[in-house]
């Protein structure tokens, strides 16, 4: 996948939004912007999404740190890009907004579950400790998937958007 120079400065400012927009909503636990931009991405740039997302989790590490709850971030995001890129691309329009929102809330309804192998394995857990983890966190799982669900609404608009600018460019 070769990008141009104007890729390169578009995916990277992408990748920092997905960033900022998480830091500014850090005071909501669990409610962010990043499932419906991994989407938005998806759609609009394809296999070329994975940049910004990758520019994203690499920020996420530089500024929080690369310990151990970042490791499950190399491949939680490319979890959700994998399922909007398995989308149909000419999906009738009156559908798109619905199924988008739930496709973005399953993967926060799944987050947990996403995440815990690799706590299990960092950490030593067998298969119970892990099912343990995974139920702790189910309240959280929730909020996540609930909110995902809502800020979906976002993601045909802006897909929209970031595809009129790019024929504008």
């Amino acid at each position: 996948m070769k990008i141009s120079i104007k890729e390169m400065v578009i995916f990277s400012m992408l990748g920092a939004l997905m960033y900022s927009t998480k830091v500014i909503m850090e005071f909501l636990p669990n409610i962010h912007l990043l499932g419906m931009f991994t989407m938005v991405f998806t759609l609009t740039y394809r296999k070329k999404a994975l940049y910004p997302i990758y520019v994203y989790v690499l920020i996420n590490g530089i500024f929080v740190g690369f310990a151990t709850w970042w490791i499950p971030y190399l491949y939680l995001w490319t979890v959700l890009w994998g399922v909007t890129m398995l989308l149909p691309k000419n999906m009738p329009k009156k559908i798109q907004p619905i199924v988008y929102m739930l496709v973005c809330a399953s993967h926060g309804f799944l987050f947990g579950t996403l995440y815990a192998p690799a706590q299990a394995i960092l950490f030593g857990l067998n298969f119970k400790g892990m099912i343990a983890w995974i139920i702790a966190g189910l309240f959280w799982d929730m909020v996540h998937g609930i909110s995902n669900f809502f800020v979906g609404i976002l993601i045909v608009p802006l897909v929209h958007l970031l595809r009129k600018l790019e024929y504008l460019s």
